[in-house]
């Protein structure tokens, strides 16, 4: 895995790969706690090690451990990692209806024992997955593997998750009709709107709660009010539009949302402990978003091999 993903992302932060929905990993140096976005999403380390901070819990991922995200997240994050040892992983992009589909199939034929949903959670890294990891890698460095072998690796993945030993958790958040799912459905509307007016009175009748409920349920899931959330979400956008897309901070502000921008740059310092301008420059290796790395396929076969 580790010399796959060194060859994928050779560059520091995150690299595309030639399949939607899977990112490459790389951190060259440590770093310290700080405040992160995540999609729902599987996340494998190969080498290094990276801690989540969430609800007064740490979850540790690295080469013995992935993490699954089962809705969109801000929490704390650190990195060990050395120019010597730089952290490599990747990241799969949960697809709820695809991944709600296997987790129903597996119920069908082998159901278990009702599990809590649970928001985040690392589990042990076993072979089956780590060698499915592998395989996809390989198929990343051909286009045309990517496009026809890819996304059937990419289920395999997610079904061993789903079957795995902490997999009864994401099958609950995804099939039950609990307040669980409901909560998880307003998060992806956060999500996916977060630059558009949104009131958590119209996000609970959505739930199909009411608006004391909602705030319950919600901050079981996030550990945040509905609120805090849309905040935390919409200076996570603007921190990438700046790094990622070189935008200004008044401009960030506005696309998403904000219609101030001296309050947008105290809540964000506040939240990130930098002004925006000193959080772009600090973090903008870290989080830079790199084009897929193109290999000749009989180069890359020497190399791999």
């Amino acid at each position: 895995m580790v010399e796959l993903i060194g060859q994928l992302a050779p560059t520091e932060g995150y690299t595309k790969s030639p399949l939607d929905g899977v990112t490459l990993m790389r951190s060259n140096h440590a770093l310290a706690k700080t405040p992160a976005l995540y999609e729902p999403s599987i996340v494998i380390v190969a080498q290094g090690r990276k801690r989540g901070f969430h609800g007064g819990e740490a979850y540790v991922y690295d080469a013995q451990h992935y993490l699954v995200l089962a809705v969109p997240l801000p929490f704390d994050i650190e990195t060990e990692a050395s120019p010597e040892e730089p952290m490599l992983g990747l990241a799969l992009r949960i697809d709820p209806t695809a991944t709600a589909e296997l987790a129903l199939a597996l119920d069908e034929e082998a159901p278990q024992e009702s599990s809590p949903p649970q928001t985040l959670f690392a589990t042990r890294l076993d072979e089956r997955i780590g060698d499915a990891t592998v395989r996809l890698l390989e198929a990343l460095a051909s286009s045309a593997d990517a496009r026809v072998l890819g996304p059937g690796i990419v289920r395999e993945i997610t079904y061993r998750v789903l079957s795995g030993d902490q997999g009864g958790s994401l099958r609950a958040a995804l099939t039950q009709g609990s307040h669980f799912a409901r909560i998880a459905k307003a998060l992806r509307r956060i999500h996916d709107h977060y630059d558009c007016g949104l009131d958590v009175a119209t996000l609970a009748g959505e739930a199909g709660m009411s608006v004391a409920a909602f705030h319950i349920h919600f901050k079981a899931v996030t550990a945040t009010t509905p609120l805090q959330y849309i905040k935390a979400m919409r200076l996570h956008q603007a921190r990438l539009l700046m790094i990622r897309n070189g935008l200004s901070a008044n401009t960030a502000s506005e696309r998403v949302g904000y219609e101030s921008a001296s309050q947008f740059s105290r809540e964000f310092k506040r939240m990130f402990g930098r002004s925006p301008l000193e959080e772009a420059r600090h973090l903008k290796d870290v989080l830079s978003l790199s084009p897929p790395v193109r290999h000749a396929t009989s180069e890359w076969r020497v190399l791999a091999s």
